[in-house]
């Protein structure tokens, strides 16, 4: 380093020195000036008065723009009571402590704003001036050094003799400061101004012996440099926190300005670690959190930078050191002081936003110390995966012990919210990585020398570590919920959600990475203990008896479910994982008989969304090379009617559970999950004992549309008898979907008429019977079913449906009898065809029409009206141009019959006395 970039340095630390003295001493000094004027006001007996005159100084400054005339009337009462105090108390009291009552009274009255010259001449010289002493002894050495008028050692001694004056003149002025000034200008204070501009001389003259003339060696050099900086962090306690962020810097920076071919990796992290300690005990004595954060962030950086660009790694060294500064960091500073529930209890709390809570949680006052000190420990900790050096340990017991430790100091303090959190996730994505990246840990130890214990799969230690750090966030979450629990909500359920999510994740991250596929005990065992002990913890919360444990017993219960599953997943496989899954759930749904937990049903209702999940990522349940070909007695029986059975029978033994959202999602997805176990069943049956996503049959698709018109019959009857919007809506989905594959698949993509399948060779039972015919009379019983108990235009639908269904039966059936078993449109129309249409449709429509008459239906009667409009059209479009003779003169002369009669019976209709009519079948 040449003289040039060292002097921007020092520039550089120098006006870090004065921003920081700006920003942090402000609110210390104004919180001394009450202190002490509290103090002189109880010593003259007049404390209560001038109290009472602060609170409305305080008030009057609040309000000095729109009422100037506020500070005189309190300096009036202020006199009066002093006046009245003097008079009660002895004369030589009064003459004694009068003089200190009055500095306190001129103390606390409120103060006028600063002027320019003030700013000028008391702020700005002060600032400018010690910036020019650290500038001038520098310059001052430069200028003898080019000029060559005096020898190194000489210069370099003036130097020294220079930082040390500016030093011993801090402190004196110190010393003798009149407290006034002290006060009044307390962001410009010139004992500390000196003092950093002596300590920047100091740092500069000891690197300058050692890097410039090598009049010293490395081992001198950075034994005065740590003697200088940590002097610094011990003058800081009585100069303020930017001084001791300065001992900092230069406590930091020692051992990257000291070079050395045979560097010693203890000793570097012994000096770093006591510098960090030193900056600790300041700060816990003077309360800092800013230099304290400092320290963190520059040890972690220290600790990464070894750990990224060295090429032989002692992993011991930096591992310790973060271990120590987590220590500190709990018992030392912060320690107990900032380890304070909120101010208001789960009972007293004012209801607020769950995103409102959640910032208050993370951003509490020690953030920044929070923060530094998990992101110093995470990141070497993640760093010793990528590290490209040999490394004389395992990084799985430096990753374990770094991350172990991150998670003790979030349990054991309420402000460490964020090293809980990153512990967590840092565990995660230790074990992730160490998977992802293919690194052979075990080969690049045996590279390094280091033997380790035989092991069976290879990955023993990495197994360890991710069941380890799981075991170890379960145990400092219990920590935190016996010792603080109660006193911190949020935290509460910060430290359950890691218990019950990440430990499971890691297991299964394990698992899938290094562990059997076929059948794992270890992590089996590791599943049903853990999953033990979350059932055990939220009983004894439930005994705790407390409200502030509610909903972190819930989410223990629900990460004993996520454990229960991962042991099953680890031992069984297909059918048998699919059915004990729900099994399990349901086992919780009969622990509601015992507890009333409000998360029980909502395990149920996980395991059953886990069930349709296996089922979507493997229809077939058990493969589709074990599937059997038996229709209805195969692996899909008991793999989609068990769940499903289950899932009706835990709707059914929760009827009257007061949680209505968990009643009403139990009911749906046992619906659901009823109806796609009958559906499957089918498919399976009428596609040759074979599951694949060819397009179904006509038949096979009625059957679906058959089965989801009776599901929506079924579900309207449950609503009926125990009124449910999962029913009541259930219902009417279930119609709209039904008609939508009506539309869709009946009448385009599978219609005989288009895709030319054979409809079979009997006369009536053949394909349009149970693809038109069966479908319509369903919507039709469906449609009349619904009257008065759902939507008028639901049931319009529904009856339209029908109607439509029923055309088109009855016009593929004139066209099967005129064309034979295969009635593609290739084949062309015949004249006899074409007249029956129009009869056919005629008939319809009269049908139609009485029955609309019959049931006061008005959706029918308009059905009825579109189809003799549409035997009108084509009557006068298409029968005039095609037929010929007789059939011509007898389709006219049928289709005005008809009319004449249609009308007549209109009329008999709508003349009918309004008395006459049911008003219960009305169908508006």
């Amino acid at each position: 380093m040449d003289i040039p970039l060292f002097i921007l340095a020092l520039v550089a630390a120098f006006i870090y020195t004065l921003v920081a003295s700006i920003r942090n001493s402000s609110r210390i000094k104004s919180l001394e000036r009450e202190v002490h004027s509290l103090k002189r006001l109880m010593a003259a007996g007049v404390a209560a008065p001038l109290m009472t005159q602060a609170e409305s100084a305080e008030t009057a400054e609040a309000e000095s723009e729109a009422a100037p005339e506020a500070t005189a009337f309190q300096a009036e009462y202020a006199s009066k009571q002093e006046e009245a105090a003097a008079t009660a108390a002895p004369e030589e009291v009064v003459r004694d402590e009068a003089q200190p009552a009055l500095a306190a009274t001129a103390v606390e009255a409120p103060a006028a704003k600063e002027s320019f010259e003030s700013l000028l001449g008391a702020r700005w010289a002060v600032w400018a001036g010690g910036l020019a002493l650290a500038l001038g002894g520098i310059f001052l050495v430069k200028y003898s050094i080019e000029s060559g008028l005096l020898s190194p050692a000489v210069r370099l001694s003036l130097a020294a003799i220079f930082g040390l004056v500016l030093g011993l003149a801090g402190e004196a002025i110190r010393r003798k400061a009149v407290p006034g000034i002290a006060t009044t200008y307390s962001n410009a204070m010139i004992p500390g101004v000196l003092t950093a501009a002596g300590a920047l001389t100091l740092f500069g003259v000891v690197y300058a012996a050692y890097g410039i003339y090598d009049y010293i060696g490395p081992g001198t050099a950075f034994i005065l440099l740590g003697l200088v900086a940590f002097a610094t962090i011990g003058l800081s306690l009585l100069h303020g926190q930017a001084l001791a962020g300065l001992g900092l810097l230069g406590s930091m920076l020692t051992p990257a300005l000291i070079s050395t071919e045979t560097p010693n990796i203890w000793a570097l992290f012994v000096f770093l670690t006591v510098a960090w300690l030193a900056t600790a005990a300041a700060a816990r004595r003077q309360g800092w959190t800013v230099v304290p954060s400092l320290g963190n962030a520059g040890l972690g950086l220290w600790a990464l930078g070894y750990i990224g660009f060295s090429d032989t790694i002692s992993a011991e060294p930096p591992t310790l050191a973060l271990l120590i500064m987590l220590a500190g960091t709990i018992f030392l500073w912060p320690g107990k002081q900032l380890d304070t529930p909120p101010a208001e209890t789960a009972e007293t709390a004012v209801p607020e936003r769950r995103a409102v809570r959640i910032m208050r949680l993370l951003l509490r006052p020690s953030l920044a110390i929070n923060l530094t000190v998990s992101m110093a420990v995470i990141l070497p900790a993640i760093g010793v995966l990528f590290a490209e050096g040999s490394i004389d340990t395992h990084p799985a017991v430096v990753v374990s012990a770094l991350i172990a430790a991150l998670a003790a100091l979030g349990a054991a303090r309420h402000y460490a919210v964020w090293p809980a959190i990153i512990a967590a996730l840092g565990a995660q994505t230790a074990v992730s990585l160490m998977s992802r990246q293919g690194i052979d840990f075990i080969g690049l130890i045996n590279d390094t020398g280091v033997t380790l214990p035989p092991v069976g799969t290879g990955y023993t230690a990495e197994i360890a570590m991710a069941l380890g750090l799981g075991a170890i966030l379960v145990l400092c979450a219990f920590s935190f919920l016996k010792r603080k629990g109660a006193e911190d909500a949020d935290f509460a359920q910060l430290w359950a959600g890691i218990a019950a999510l990440f430990p499971v994740w890691l297991a299964t991250a394990s698992f899938v990475e290094y562990g059997n596929l076929g059948r794992d005990w270890l992590h089996a065992a590791y599943g049903l203990g853990l999953g033990f002990v979350l059932i055990a913890g939220a009983e004894w919360l439930h005994r705790q008896n407390n409200e502030t444990y509610r909903k972190p017993l819930n989410i223990l219960v629900l990460g004993s479910f996520a454990a229960f599953a991962l042991c099953l997943h680890t031992l069984t496989e297909g059918l048998v994982t699919t059915v004990l899954l729900s099994v399990i759930g349901f086992a919780y749904v009969l622990a509601s008989r015992q507890r009333n937990w409000e998360v029980l049903p909502w395990v149920m209702a996980v395991a059953s969304v886990a069930v349709l999940g296996r089922i979507a990522w493997e229809p077939t349940i058990v493969g589709p090379q074990n599937l059997g070909t038996t229709p209805v007695f195969n692996a899909l029986l008991p793999g989609y009617g068990i769940p499903a059975l289950l899932a009706v029978a835990s709707a059914w033994l929760l009827r009257d559970w007061p949680g209505v959202r968990a009643k009403n999602f139990l009911q749906a997805i046992a619906s659901v999950m009823g109806l796609l176990a009958v559906a499957i069943l089918i498919r399976h049956a009428m596609n040759g004992g074979t599951l694949d996503d060819s397009v179904p049959t006509l038949g096979e698709q009625s059957i679906y549309t058959l089965l989801t018109i009776g599901f929506s019959g079924v579900l309207m009857t449950l609503d009926l008898k125990s009124p449910s919007p999962v029913f009541r809506y259930g219902s009417m989905i279930a119609g709209v979907i039904a008609v939508i594959n009506v539309l869709t698949m009946h009448f385009f993509t599978l219609n005989p008429y288009f895709t030319g399948e054979n409809t079979g060779r009997i006369p009536v039972l053949n394909l349009l019977l149970i693809g038109y015919l069966l479908p319509a009379l369903a919507y039709g019983g469906l449609a009349y079913y619904a009257r008065g108990k759902r939507p008028p235009p639901y049931v319009s639908m529904l009856a339209v449906a029908g109607a439509a269904l029923g055309f088109a039966w009855a016009t593929l059936s004139v066209r099967r009898f005129w064309q034979g078993e295969n009635i593609a449109d290739w084949k062309g129309f015949l004249q006899g065809e074409t007249y029956s249409y129009s009869v056919v449709w005629l008939l319809i429509g009269v049908l139609l029409l009485v029955l609309g008459s019959r049931f006061n239906a008005r959706s029918l009667r308009l059905a009825s009206a579109a189809f003799v409009l549409i035997s009108v059209a084509k009557a006068f479009l298409i029968d005039m141009s095609n037929l010929e003779g007789v059939l011509r003169a007898l389709s006219f002369i049928g289709l005005g019959a008809v009319l004449i009669g249609i009308g007549l019976f209109y009329q008999k209709i709508l003349t009918r006395k309004p008395a006459l009519r049911d008003p219960r079948q009305a169908d508006t």
